[in-house]
């Protein structure tokens, strides 16, 4: 029975059935299942690819050992230094005299002679503080006396010229007369005695300068107070 011509395609797919002997949906299968297989390849491939890594160019700058050394000893001596300048925290007088407390009292280093009666209790009713001065700067060691007039000093030679209300005489004055003088406690007193025993007495007042303990500010305020 003759009839009209099939298409090209339609018999290249017979042509093809009756080769290959497999159904469209097989084939399909295939396609699909071979389209996977070149997906999963081509992740592998791009994920195992070898990689550029770009080193850091940054260095981080180290002190030498030597600078360390060197900035430690600098920081080391000027603590030292500083230590030196800067000189003891506190220091220790003896109050006596008219106050509650009297005996030794620790005070700061910049204390006035307010600071240690006020550490001693303060000074007792009705006692006459016209000759104290509040205001004067303490040292370490020295006496402060509250409403106690020295005592006068014997008439003999070896209190010569250390009168009741006189001057002092450096040259003759005991310990307890020379701690009669403002600033001057028994460490300073003992001070003078040993410089004076040491080179034959004073020849002037400012040889006070050379005795341990006594500054410019010392020696102003004894001065006028001393004599030979």
């Amino acid at each position: 029975m003759g009839g009209a011509p099939l298409p090209w395609r339609v018999r290249l797919r017979l042509a093809l059935l009756d080769r290959c002997a497999v159904e469209p949906r097989t084939l399909a299968a295939l396609a699909v299942v071979l389209v996977v297989a070149a997906g999963f390849a081509a992740h592998h491939y791009w994920s195992g690819r070898p990689r550029t890594v770009t080193a850091s160019t940054e260095l981080v700058a180290l002190p030498s050992p030597a600078a360390s050394e060197d900035g430690a000893g600098e920081r080391d001596g000027a603590g030292e230094a500083a230590g030196e300048e800067s000189g003891p925290a506190t220091l220790v007088v003896d109050v006596a005299g008219e106050v509650r407390s009297p005996g030794l009292q620790t005070l700061a280093a910049d204390a006035r002679v307010a600071d240690a009666v006020e550490a001693a209790g303060g000074v007792l009713p009705g006692t006459d503080t016209d000759g104290l001065n509040r205001a004067r700067a303490l040292s370490d060691g020295e006496q402060v006396l509250v409403g106690v007039t020295p005592e006068p000093l014997a008439a003999d030679g070896a209190a010569a010229g250390a009168g009741v209300g006189g001057p002092v005489s450096l040259n003759t004055a005991t310990s307890e007369q020379l701690q009669t003088l403002p600033g001057v406690g028994p460490v300073l007193a003992g001070n003078i005695i040993g410089y004076r025993e040491q080179h034959g007495g004073f020849s002037s007042v400012d040889q006070l300068l050379d005795v341990s303990g006594i500054g410019e500010r010392r020696l102003s305020d004894l001065e006028s107070r001393v004599t030979l």
